[in-house]
Formats: C-alpha cells, sequence, structure tokens
C-alpha cells in the first residue's frame, strides 16, 4: 500500500484504537481484513488487563498496548493492497477501509431505536405478539416500527430483545412474554416520561452517572443504559444499591450476560452507602418499607440534582398519624391507608422543594396495572429555605407523624 494512504490511515487509526482509552466498558473488539491478491490474512483482537489488545495473526500471538497495535497494523499495511479494521463497540461499529486510492471512515450504529416523541399507552393485549417481524395484521415488535396494539415503543424488541430477553420481557421464542406485556408497558413509558430529562443530561460529551437505589434486579437501569449508550449514542455509567444480597448477585449475572460493563452492583444499607464519585441523577422505584425516605435523603446529602422516584411504602404514616374531626372517615381502614399514601407522598414533595428542589408529580402508568403508579420528579434548584423546613415540620405536627425523609 502506497506510503501516503498508509499515512493518513495511521492518522485514522489511532483516533479509532483510541476510543479504548476512555471506553473500555463499552468496547466489544476489533477485526482487521488484511487482503493483497489472493491472498487474505485476518484477526480479531480482545481486550486484556490494561487496556492490552490480544489476538493471533498468521498463527502468532501477541498483546499489544494501544499505541503497540497501532504500529504493528500499519506496518502490516506494507505487504498489503487492502485493509479494513471494524472497531465495535456497543451500539456502534466504525470501520477504517484502505486500499492505494484512498483511507476513509464510516460509522454505523449497530442497535439504534428511532424515538418518538410522543405515543398512546396500552394497558392489555391477549397472546403472544411477534416481536421481530410484522404480522398478518400489521402489528409488530421491532424492526422500525415496534408496535403492540397502537403503542408505538422506544425500548424496540428487535435491536433490544437481547436485553428484553434477559429482563424477561421476550421468551426464548423470541416473543413478548403475555403475562410480561403490562411490565413492558410500565418500563417503556417510563423512558418516554424520563426521556427529555435523559436527552438533557447527555448534552455535550459528558457522560451521565446515575444511581439506582433499592434497585432490586435493577430492570430499569438495564433498560436506561440501552436507551442513552444505544439510542442516545452517550456514555453512562450506573451503579445498582440493595440490601438484598440475592438480587445483587442476580443484577451483575444479568450485567455479565448483556455486556454491561458499565454497571455496578453494591449490596448495602442505602442509609450507611458513602460514594467516590458524584451522580447526576438518582432513581428509585417502589422501594419497600422506608426505602424510598432513605434513597430520597441519599439524594439531598450528596447534592444528587436530578430525582426520578416511584414512592412505595407508606405503612410509615398509616401507623402513626390522625386526622382530628375525621374520626368517622379514619376508622375505614382502607379509606385510612389510601389517605396516608397521598399525604406521604404530598410531604416528600414538600420536603424536597423545602431543601432546594422543583417537584411535579405525574401519574405514569395506569392504575389498572399497580396502584403505586406515581411518578416524582424533582430537580435542584436552590438551597434550603429554612421557612420551606418550619412549615412541614408543622404539617408533621398536625398529623401527629414522624416520617424518615425529615431525618437529614
Amino acid at each position: 500500500m502506497k506510503k501516503q494512504i498508509i499515512d493518513k490511515a495511521y492518522f485514522l487509526l489511532t483516533a479509532t484504537v483510541g476510543r479504548l482509552e476512555d471506553g473500555e466498558e463499552f468496547f466489544e473488539g476489533i477485526d482487521v481484513r488484511f487482503k493483497a491478491g489472493m491472498k487474505e490474512f485476518s484477526l480479531t483482537a480482545n481486550v486484556s488487563a490494561g487496556k492490552t489488545l490480544c489476538f493471533i495473526f498468521a498463527g502468532e500471538s501477541a498483546c499489544l498496548d494501544i499505541n503497540g497495535f497501532c504500529d504493528f497494523i500499519a506496518g502490516k499495511m506494507r505487504d498489503f493492497d487492502e485493509m479494513e479494521l471494524v472497531y465495535r463497540e456497543r451500539g456502534r461499529a466504525i470501520t477504517l477501509s484502505c486500499d492505494n486510492r484512498d483511507a476513509k471512515l464510516r460509522s454505523t450504529e449497530t442497535a439504534k431505536g428511532e424515538v418518538r416523541k410522543k405515543a398512546p399507552s396500552v394497558f392489555a393485549s391477549s397472546g403472544d405478539v411477534p416481536a421481530p417481524d410484522v404480522d398478518s395484521e400489521g402489528d409488530l415488535l421491532g424492526g422500525s416500527g415496534a408496535k403492540l396494539g397502537n403503542r408505538e415503543y422506544i425500548i424496540k424488541a428487535g435491536p433490544a430483545s437481547k436485553l428484553l430477553e434477559v429482563i424477561g420481557i421476550l421468551g426464548k421464542n423470541g416473543k413478548v412474554r403475555n403475562d410480561r406485556i403490562r411490565k413492558y408497558n410500565q418500563i417503556d413509558h417510563f423512558v418516554e416520561l424520563i426521556a427529555p430529562l435523559l436527552d438533557s443530561l447527555c448534552e455535550g460529551n459528558k457522560p451521565v452517572r446515575i444511581i439506582d437505589c433499592a434497585c432490586g434486579k435493577s430492570y430499569l437501569s438495564f433498560v436506561l443504559n440501552y436507551y442513552i449508550k444505544e439510542v442516545l449514542g452517550r456514555k453512562c455509567y450506573f451503579t445498582g444499591l440493595d440490601y438484598n444480597p440475592v438480587v445483587i448477585e442476580a443484577s451483575k449475572r444479568m450485567a455479565e450476560e448483556l455486556g454491561y460493563k458499565n454497571m455496578t452492583f453494591v449490596q448495602t444499607d442505602i442509609g450507611v452507602y458513602e460514594p467516590e464519585e458524584k451522580f447526576d441523577l438518582l432513581l428509585t422505584l417502589h422501594a419497600c418499607d422506608t426505602a424510598t425516605d432513605l434513597a430520597l435523603n441519599f439524594a439531598i446529602r450528596q447534592n444528587i440534582p436530578h430525582i426520578v422516584c416511584v414512592p412505595c411504602c407508606h405503612r410509615e404514616m398509616n401507623s402513626n398519624y390522625s386526622l382530628p374531626g375525621f374520626e368517622p372517615v379514619m376508622k375505614y381502614g382502607i379509606l385510612k391507608a389510601r389517605i396516608a399514601d397521598c399525604l406521604t407522598d404530598a410531604l416528600r414533595a414538600e420536603y424536597l422543594e423545602a431543601v432546594g428542589y422543583d417537584v411535579s408529580i405525574v401519574e405514569y402508568i395506569s392504575p389498572l396495572d399497580t396502584p403505586k403508579n406515581l411518578m416524582m420528579r424533582a430537580v435542584k434548584k436552590r438551597g434550603v429555605s429554612e421557612e420551606g423546613l418550619r412549615k412541614f415540620a408543622a404539617m408533621e405536627k398536625s398529623l401527629g407523624t414522624k416520617l424518615s425523609i425529615g431525618n437529614r
């Protein structure tokens, strides 16, 4: 190959392979093919410890650092007429093609879903739904349309089939499991509601760091990981916390199966966990007992600028509050519990406002799917308001209750 072509290719090569330097968590491999006349040689390089690239070429094995690998490829180009290198990372393949006429790069998104602005929700369906292909009725899950009934999905079962299979939405036959359609709707609609926030967090080149408190099996984190990296094409890192070692081990296994090396799972008590890094967003979904309040307190303590919470377990208030003058109503246990649900979330929102967050509360999924269907979104805007804290304390006193969220 001509020297001027090799020189140009070397510049493009170092820029391409150099992505490994700060993106090892997303790296999947490098495939290289050399050709001269009828002769053709190839290699596949995988990463080893310390960002070392290991491969076998022409029967000989080698492990080289990034610069050494680029020098090796450039050196071999002198002996061949053509070279094609494909750098593979999650959601993207970058191809460097060289011959005696030119050296050029092209980038291909390997699993990008089509994001829509808004779509209606459906909450029920019957039977299995074919995932990758259009059926005779025109419903589909996957490809470019991704509809189930009249809903178009953000997390499409074609590009995201591996993810959806691992988290149990798709069966081994590639079809949506009938008993998981509602779960699929919940997850996808959750992503739809916070997509504008994720889009704003992904502006620029700064990686997004998300912590999932009381993560359970981390289904939502896995889906958001896919959305940010493979749909938005941005770097992201996730930390999952849970007190239960069983679900932490399950999350680790799923991350390994998916190749999601940008996820860390820690078995710990949220109340005592001290992170080494700063987070952009805290998630907590249906955290039981006082875990929702512990998660919110963690966000406040760590000054995390964005919170998305689907609150749960309002029994802390239900066991110790009263509404003077409403005793005839409070004698009905079901009504007392439902009032406690609303009051707990209202007080949580008021406390977040008092410590400097703007808060909104929406119904994120049909109550037919789950009665715990409120989503609380909070954005840090200002400092602590002592007046707001006094008002919060007065509301607690009037109800004769004390919530864990107030324990800063």
